[in-house]
Parts: C-alpha cells; sequence; structure tokens
C-alpha cells in the first residue's frame, strides 16, 4: 500500500480530512501511525500482508475491542473504523509512554484486568467472540504445538549448530514432561478470555492509570496459559517478587476452578519451553522479510544471537522449576 493509499484510507474510517500519517512504531508484525484530524488524533494500524493470519488478526483485534468498549472497558483502545480486506484499523489515539520499570501498583493493574476479563465471560456477545489464537484446550494440544514448533525450526536448525543443539534439549526436557493420562478439552466455563501476548510490552502507562493495547490474539483461552504467558515472556523481566504477587492476584479469581492450581504447576514448566521456542522464530524462513516490512531495522545475526541467548535462559529457568522464581 502506497503513502498516497495509506492516507486516503485513513480519511475514509475517520470521516474527514486528516494529516498524513506518520509513522509512530514499527513492530514485528504491524506498523503504526498518528494521524491528526479536527478532533484531535487517530491511531492508524496497518498489518502487513501475511496470507497466514493478517486478517485474522486485525478483524480479531478490531471486534475484541469494540466487544471491551460495548461492556464499559476504558482501558483499551477505542476502535473507530475497519476497511474490510485492507488490513488497516483506525483507532482512537492514547497519550502516554512506556511502562518502564513495573512498580507494585503497576503488577495490580495487571491482575486487575486479568480478573476484569475474567468477569466478562458471561457479557453479551462474549460467546461469539473466537479462541485466542493458539490457544490450548488440553495438555495434548500443548504438546502438539511444540512437537509443531520444533518441527518447523528443524529446517533452519541444519545450518546452525547452535540452534540445532538447543532443539535437542528443549524437546528432551518437553519429552520428560509427558506424563499423566489423557484429559479432555477444557471446557468454555472454565476458559477466560485472554489478550494472548498480555504484559507490560503490550502497555502504555498514561495519566490515568495503564492502557493496555494490542489485542491482535485476542480470544478464549486457558487461564493457565494466560498466566504462564506473563510469568515466561522475555519482555516482561519481572522479578520474583513481581512474579509472585501477579500469580496470587489472579489465582484467587481462576482458583473457582478447583483443578487451576494443579494444571498451573504441571503445565506451567511447558509454557516456558514454547516461549523458548518462540523467541527462536527469528530462524524462520519470511520471519526477517516481515520485520523489515513492519519497519523494525536490525543486523539479522545479532538478532539471532540475541534470541539463542534468550532461548537458552528460558530453558534455563524451565529446568530449575523456577516458574515464580
Amino acid at each position: 500500500m502506497t503513502a498516497d493509499e495509506l492516507h486516503a484510507l485513513a480519511a475514509r474510517l475517520a470521516g474527514e480530512a486528516v494529516s498524513a500519517p506518520e509513522t509512530v512504531r514499527g513492530g514485528g508484525n504491524n506498523r503504526l501511525y498518528r494521524v491528526e484530524g479536527a478532533g484531535g488524533a487517530f491511531a492508524l494500524k496497518h498489518y502487513p500482508a501475511d496470507p497466514a493470519d493478517a486478517r485474522a488478526r486485525y478483524e480479531r483485534e478490531f471486534g475484541g475491542l469494540r466487544f471491551l468498549w460495548e461492556q464499559g472497558v476504558r482501558c483499551v483502545p477505542q476502535p473507530l473504523g475497519l476497511e474490510a480486506g485492507s488490513g488497516v484499523a483506525l483507532y482512537a489515539w492514547i497519550d502516554g509512554r512506556p511502562v518502564g520499570a513495573a512498580s507494585a501498583a503497576d503488577i495490580e493493574a495487571l491482575a486487575d484486568f486479568a480478573r476484569r476479563l475474567h468477569a466478562l465471560r458471561e457479557a453479551p456477545g462474549a460467546e461469539t467472540l473466537p479462541d485466542a489464537r493458539e490457544a490450548v484446550g488440553s495438555r495434548a494440544e500443548l504438546h502438539a504445538q511444540l512437537a509443531a514448533r520444533l518441527t518447523r525450526l528443524a529446517g533452519p536448525a541444519a545450518g546452525h549448530p547452535a540452534l540445532a543443539a538447543l532443539l535437542r534439549d528443549i524437546s528432551a526436557e518437553a519429552g520428560m514432561r509427558r506424563n499423566g493420562t489423557p484429559e479432555a478439552s477444557l471446557p468454555r466455563a472454565r476458559q477466560t478470555l485472554s489478550p494472548s501476548d498480555f504484559g507490560f510490552h503490550n502497555a502504555i502507562r498514561t495519566p490515568g492509570g495503564l492502557a493496555f493495547v494490542d489485542f491482535e490474539y485476542f480470544g478464549w483461552d486457558d487461564p493457565v496459559k494466560l498466566v504462564a504467558d506473563v510469568l515466561w515472556h522475555p519482555g516482561m523481566a519481572l522479578d520474583e517478587g513481581q512474579r509472585q504477587k501477579f500469580y496470587e492476584g489472579v489465582a484467587e479469581v481462576y482458583g473457582v476452578d478447583a483443578d487451576f492450581k494443579g494444571r498451573f504447576e504441571r503445565d506451567a514448566p511447558l509454557y516456558g519451553l514454547r516461549w523458548a521456542l518462540i523467541v527462536l522464530n527469528e530462524f524462520l524462513p519470511g520471519i526477517w522479510e516481515r520485520r523489515v516490512a513492519a519497519g523494525q531495522p536490525d543486523d539479522r545475526q545479532a538478532a539471532l544471537e540475541r534470541q539463542l541467548a534468550k532461548a537458552a535462559g528460558l530453558l534455563d529457568r524451565v529446568r530449575r522449576n523456577a516458574v515464580l522464581a
């Protein structure tokens, strides 16, 4: 999409003349622009073409945020316009800055938002929301996702001895944790609504408190996955006390499910392995091209070395069972 086409689309979605889109951020999966209209600023989000999931991502995000606004949730972007097939959506602009070092109040705000999402499970329209992207309904499904990620990385590993060695270690650790009897898929009544990429890396500090952004993967999921993802996400950098505080802040809500704590203790390490594989996605064909298309410049070899180090660190935590430590 050319700059002129993007500008024209922004004006159509805003319903008024707007300034030329100004690049604010080029992320791994999308580009964010700021445009100015007579009534104020808008956030224009463009999801680069990806036949696999681009349309699903922007429609899922817009639909999820529309649902939240209908339920009175205001600490998220207000969805304003979406043009089907364009890969572009318009939202109200939120003024703020990166969260930075998290305080105890920030951890509580994170837990409170998760609790609010859980309380909306029975709200009108919740039943029509999709499953979160890569939702996990059972331990067997989680192991299947691990196996699929290992398989995808096998090709690139043929030319990267360090990657191949790390994948062997991750696979061995996953194999040692494959135990127990098969279980049925988690029923909807025991699931929660989840951003599925939840944490301070997708939040903004505003004068009114934290605002949460990026709902491209929003939907129904296992609350164990939501909690584990926060605790393992390499972009969170929580210390032991912060991890414990967040866990305690949400376990009191999810704990109404008598099996929650048992599933968390059993499956949280597997999510650590899942995150180790996620950070290795940089080795996959096409991922680097997507990063470049989204405007994220970097030295590729340096990026690969960083991701190897992150994955190795996550594996070490799993081996030590240091989910909360």
